[in-house]
């Protein structure tokens, strides 16, 4: 069971994994730019961090940018890049100092060198860090998550270092992101739809799924915290009866 806004939740999910999504309507909204939206999204992720810190989450993930969203307009895109830079030049020092280990997911190919130098140095950084760790999925998807697993299976096959028929999930999984990390417990989603948008489709296999209508600028600690309420709530039976968990 969990308890009110000042106790402790029990059962926290070690993984939660979070699409932030409501920037652009948070900001029509107040008659601002989509960039403005995005920038209030951005100050959001401290106050995450800082509830993961409070609670005991080991491992946060952001949806920060898919795979489909290049085909934004184009004045988006860049505005989205900027604060990706921004982020990177100015966010991975207090991080790092928080003791926090900060990775990248996704394709990467589309990004310029700025930012993929920008990625290496923040990775290398906190590589260390063992207080959490802090994932930013950026230019990922999880159809293409799968098909990269997929393509270096193929190409091992075809080298003979494995036989076709010794592939597995278990072998699969090895080669998707995150695969060093613990599969997510919870994905929130802010902004009021309900589906999970081509994200961490292979990761997501038994989360607990848990929409709000409140859009990514105005998600506070305690959103966060009924979030975790709701899923310490939850029974995860992982393919096995009620009767089965509950011995």
């Amino acid at each position: 069971m969990s308890s009110g806004h000042d106790g402790v939740i029990s059962n926290v999910p070690r993984h939660v994994a979070i699409i932030m999504d409501g920037n652009n309507r948070w900001a029509r909204q107040r008659n601002l730019s989509s960039a403005n939206g995005h920038r209030a999204g951005v100050e959001q992720i401290r106050t995450v961090l800082r509830a993961c810190q409070q609670h005991g989450v080991e491992v946060l993930t952001l949806f920060a940018f898919s795979s489909e969203n290049w085909q934004r307009p184009r004045k988006e895109v860049d505005a989205l890049m900027r604060l990706f830079r921004h982020y990177l030049q100015n966010e991975v020092t207090a991080i790092h100092e928080e003791g926090v280990r900060l990775r990248v997911i996704g394709a990467r190919d589309r990004f310029g060198k700025e930012i993929l130098a920008l990625i290496d140095h923040a990775e290398e950084l906190t590589s260390g860090n063992t207080q959490r760790t802090l994932v930013i999925a950026a230019d990922y998807g999880g159809q293409w998550d799968i098909a990269n697993a997929a393509r270096q299976l193929a190409d091992k096959a075809a080298a003979g270092q494995i036989q076709p028929d010794e592939i597995d999930a278990g072998m699969v999984a090895r080669y998707m992101c995150l695969n060093d990390l613990p599969a997510p417990d919870l994905c929130i989603r802010t902004g009021g739809d309900h589906r999970i948008s081509n994200f961490l489709l292979w990761q997501f296999a038994y989360a607990e799924l848990y929409f709000t209508d409140v859009y990514w600028p105005d998600f506070s600690a305690e959103n966060f915290e009924d979030a975790l309420q709701d899923f310490a709530n939850r029974q995860r039976r992982f393919g096995k009866s009620a009767d089965q968990v509950s011995l």
